[in-house]
């Protein structure tokens, strides 16, 4: 084979490889019929997945990604853990630094009462978002490590997804 039919070989399956890990990374598996609508979400920190259910038959899971410092429940503002415990997601920002951003009830009356005790505050502002603005195009890459705040990360096509299914109002469960 003569070297410029090796080379355009190499780049073809280059852009080949490109291609088919973009697909991958943006694919929504199995998606969700119109007008779902969810009444309960589960995350099991420990298996990086948030479940949804619908009247106690679960509907799909998602591979999550979470706050930096992950084992444990929160307890203090920048401790970049994620909360644990029971919730309800109680607002949304379609602007949010994020790719769409629902809003979990953290802190709870509980939460603030242990983190006052110990003099600290609570934290605030846990969310379930997409990828950070400008960022979407890394895609399910972004489960590689542990990255939020404190936050429950998800792909932009996946938050999507979640936020047209999901009323405000619906609990969230956050398992250790």
């Amino acid at each position: 084979m003569p070297m410029p039919r090796i080379i355009l070989s190499l780049v073809g399956a280059v852009i080949l490889l490109t291609v088919c890990a973009y697909l991958y990374a943006h694919h929504n598996w199995n998606p969700l019929l119109q007008g779902t609508t969810i009444d309960r979400i589960i995350v099991e920190k420990s298996a990086r997945r948030l479940s949804i259910w619908k009247d106690g038959k679960k509907l799909k899971s998602y591979r999550v990604t979470l706050g930096r410092n992950p084992i444990g429940p929160k307890q203090e503002e920048r401790d970049m853990k994620t909360p644990e415990g029971v919730y309800k997601i109680d607002s949304r920002n379609p602007r949010s630094d994020y790719h769409l951003a629902l809003h979990v009830s953290y802190p709870s009356e509980e939460d603030t009462a242990r983190a006052t005790e110990r003099g600290v505050n609570a934290g605030f502002d846990i969310m379930i978002h997409g990828i950070q603005n400008g960022g979407g195009w890394i895609g399910a890459f972004h489960r590689m490590h542990d990255w939020t705040a404190g936050c429950i990360a998800m792909t932009d096509e996946e938050i999507e997804e979640l936020w047209r299914v999901t009323p405000d109002g619906t609990t969230i469960e956050i398992r250790p």
